[in-house]
């Protein structure tokens, strides 16, 4: 079974951007600290984004001192100040994943790439039980 970051409902416009909900591409709950150096294009367009976290937005390079967990089941809401429209886009993101209970050798903790690009639909309703990391709902 593959895992995918990127779900039917994970893009939606907002009236600055969009916001891009990741999924967790792994089989365990991770700290939020092991996403590292997220890119997101959007229509081939590279969209720096940062990391929404309730009501506030993080810098990527600054979650290492943020002390909450990606559980499997959430998401991670990547907000992208672009010119929106809503439809149909082609969406890329890629990222490492930090695994810190898996030795990657003399370095550190092993680094997983992760790569993942599809359509979507900013229409798309959003499904499920997933909540995004930070949020307090």
């Amino acid at each position: 079974m593959v895992l995918t970051a990127l779900r039917d409902d994970a893009l939606h416009t907002l009236p600055d951007g969009y916001v891009l909900r990741l999924s967790l591409p792994w089989i365990r709950s991770l700290p939020l600290a092991g996403l590292v150096d997220p890119e997101v294009r959007i229509d081939g367009r590279s969209a720096p984004a940062t990391v929404e976290l309730g009501d506030r937005r993080v810098d990527p390079a600054d979650l290492e001192a943020e002390p909450l967990w990606w559980h499997v089941q959430d998401r991670v809401a990547l907000h992208v100040t672009d010119a929106a429209s809503p439809g149909i886009h082609e969406v890329s993101v890629s990222f490492r994943l930090e695994v810190p209970y898996l030795d990657g050798g003399p370095d550190g903790p092993l680094r997983l790439p992760f790569f993942f690009t599809r359509e979507l639909d900013t229409e798309t309703p959003t499904t499920g039980v997933s909540r995004d990391v930070g949020s307090r709902a």
